[in-house]
Parts: structure tokens; C-alpha cells; sequence
């Protein structure tokens, strides 16, 4: 598999090619390049498969590669030191990444993801989204897997996610989708989401979608009939949240 490497620091640029070397040979290292600039020409002349991508560098953060492509037809994996708010905004956006210091398993996993699922056409959107995630204090969006497909979802079209086994049901206010995440993983990622209660084990939900509640069957009544279960545990939080 065919690949480049940008980072504006040398010594980062060195790691992980030696790394490449030693725990993943079917990479073909064609290209080191110290700015974005540099990248994009590289990328015409050598068409890889894959791009490994800092985000913090002079001139264009790693992010912004995309603005010099009509089409994207190679998956990026960033390297990155960045804080947990930008971590959330990769997997917001379903794009992969590497913290630095690299982990050598870690790496391997990411290089295998991309040989195994090599698929570009959402790539444009993936890298919208980070673009937009990143440069908002508040998370407004995250990307969805659903059959194949790839949606994008308003944070306020949410009105409930329930669990299923290993995998999530969203419920919107247009339709529902089925996500190959748990719910600890959508708890994870929306921490920070304001509206968003932990009511049960199963079951979180959008606060401004809260019709009514009953405290003696422990149900809460939301937009579009939907009905969660709410942990007796989890009452007096839940009361607090909506007051």
C-alpha cells in the first residue's frame, strides 16, 4: 500500500517511517513532507492509497488538505498530540488518528483498517465534518454508520439513544438508524452535549424532547412516541437535570 507522511517535525517524520519499517512492510513509504504544501504536490505525483497527517502545522492545520482536492481518493490517518477535545472530534467524524507517543499495536490496527476498507467516497464529508468539529467549542453534529451509509445527524434531531446489545438504535425527529456503536461509546462522545442524560442502563436521552415522565413506572415520555426506561438509580439525577 502506497503512502505518505506529513509532519513539520523531523524527528516525528523519522519515527514513524521506522516504525512503518519494522511493524508494517506492506506500507510503501513514497513521500516525507514537512508542510501541507509540500503534501498536496506529493499526493498528484505519487497517488497514494494512504496519508499519515499531522494536524498542528505552519501555514494549514493537517485538516485542511481537503480544500486542494476536487476529490478525495485516499484515507487519512492523523498523528497527533492534541487535546481529548479534538480525539472526540476524530471519532465524531469516524476519522482515524494516532497519539503521539505512537503505540506500535495501535498503528497496526489503523494500517489494517485501511487495507481491509479502503473506501473514499465519504472522505470529502469525514473531513468536513472534522473541519467543522474542530474549529466549534460545542459539538453540533457526529457521523453515523448505518447499512453502509454514512449521515451525518444534527445533535438536536436526537431524541433518544437506545442500547442493543453491542450495537445503538438513534432515534430522530425524521427517522431511526441503527449505529454498529454501544452506548458507552455515545455517552463517551457526547459528554460534554449538554441535553444529553444517562437516564438507564439502556437508554440515553435528549432532555429538550422530554414530554413527560411517570416517577411510580419509571418512564419517560418523548417527541415521536418513543418511551425510555428510566433507572431508579438514575431518578434523582435525571430530576436535577430537568429542573
Amino acid at each position: 500500500m502506497k503512502a505518505i507522511l506529513v509532519d513539520d517535525e523531523e524527528s516525528a517524520r523519522d519515527v514513524l517511517e521506522n516504525l512503518l519499517k519494522r511493524f508494517c512492510p506492506n506500507v510503501e513509504l513514497l513521500a516525507k513532507c514537512s508542510n501541507v504544501e509540500q503534501a498536496v504536490e506529493a499526493i498528484h505525483t505519487h497517488k497514494p492509497q494512504l496519508v499519515f497527517l499531522d494536524i498542528e502545522m505552519p501555514n494549514y492545520a493537517g485538516f485542511e488538505i481537503v480544500r486542494f482536492f476536487d476529490h478525495i481518493d485516499f484515507e487519512i490517518i492523523f498523528v497527533t498530540a492534541y487535546d481529548q477535545y479534538a480525539i472526540r472530534a476524530f471519532e465524531v467524524s469516524a476519522v482515524d488518528y494516532l497519539l503521539k507517543p505512537i503505540d506500535i499495536d495501535r498503528l497496526k490496527i489503523a494500517v489494517s483498517k485501511v487495507e481491509t476498507t479502503i473506501d473514499h467516497k465519504d472522505a470529502a464529508q469525514r473531513m468536513a465534518l472534522l473541519s467543522s468539529t474542530l474549529e466549534r467549542e460545542e459539538l453540533k453534529s457526529i457521523l453515523l454508520n448505518d447499512k453502509g451509509y454514512q449521515y451525518v445527524v444534527d445533535l438536536d434531531e436526537i431524541i433518544a439513544i437506545e442500547a442493543q446489545e453491542s450495537y445503538s438504535t438513534l432515534y430522530t425527529l425524521s427517522k431511526r438508524y441503527t449505529a454498529s456503536k454501544n452506548l458507552k461509546h455515545f455517552e463517551r462522545l457526547l459528554c460534554d452535549a449538554p441535553n444529553f442524560i444517562r437516564v438507564h442502563k439502556s437508554w440515553m436521552v435528549n432532555k429538550t424532547h422530554i414530554l413527560n415522565y411517570s416517577r411510580s413506572d419509571l418512564t419517560i415520555n418523548l417527541a415521536g412516541d418513543i418511551q425510555a426506561k428510566l433507572s431508579k438509580y438514575k431518578k434523582e439525577e435525571f430530576e436535577a437535570a430537568i429542573r
